[in-house]
């Protein structure tokens, strides 16, 4: 792709091809985010890891503490934040799940814009309707989460962003199904 022209336009400018700079542009940064963001989520996990580790040795350890009433008020103690820092654990995976829900659903908005722009890019294919066809479908079918497929069809069918929103928040609320999974 040439380089951008829009300070300067000749009568070879393209409204077209600034737009796809754009939506390249907006790819570009997701994927960046989502990079980065993988790489702390990976360093966090990696201490999670250790820390269950680290709360599994204590409790090893308190097992071989001998059972007096000099020990009891200690190991109570151990036992009781042994307990909390694995409380803790749990609610710190649960919010990772929900990161990787996150990044998927940016790693679909980075395919579609990549896949919307090479669209927009070829004169070829632009004009014609069943490649937005295509298109729509081939952006449908990475959808694997019920709350983005919904979303999808009622704009497709010309709902509103909001409406598209609603739809979605009242199905994560709704879903009888409330397993979290890693993609």
């Amino acid at each position: 792709m040439e380089p951008s022209i829009a300070e300067q336009p000749d009568l070879d400018w393209s409204q077209v091809r600034e737009t796809v700079r754009m939506l390249y542009l907006a790819s570009a940064q997701v994927s960046m985010a989502l990079h980065e963001g993988d790489s702390s989520i990976e360093s966090l996990s990696n201490n999670f890891t250790g820390m269950i580790g680290n709360v599994n040795t204590m409790t090893n350890a308190l097992s071989a503490l001998p059972a007096t009433e000099e020990n009891a008020a200690i190991i109570e103690v151990i036992e009781e934040n042994s307990q909390e820092i694995s409380e803790h654990m749990q609610q710190s995976i649960i919010a990772f799940q929900f990161y990787d829900k996150l990044s998927q659903r940016l790693s679909h908005v980075t395919h579609a814009l990549e896949a919307l722009s090479g669209l927009v890019d070829d004169q070829g294919r632009i004009y014609n309707p069943n490649e937005w066809r295509g298109l729509q479908a081939k952006i449908r079918a990475r959808y694997s989460m019920k709350e983005e497929q919904m979303m999808f069809d009622l704009l497709l069918q010309g709902g509103t962003i909001e409406e598209a929103l609603k739809r979605g928040e009242s199905s994560l609320h709704d879903s009888s199904d409330c397993d979290i999974e890693f993609f």
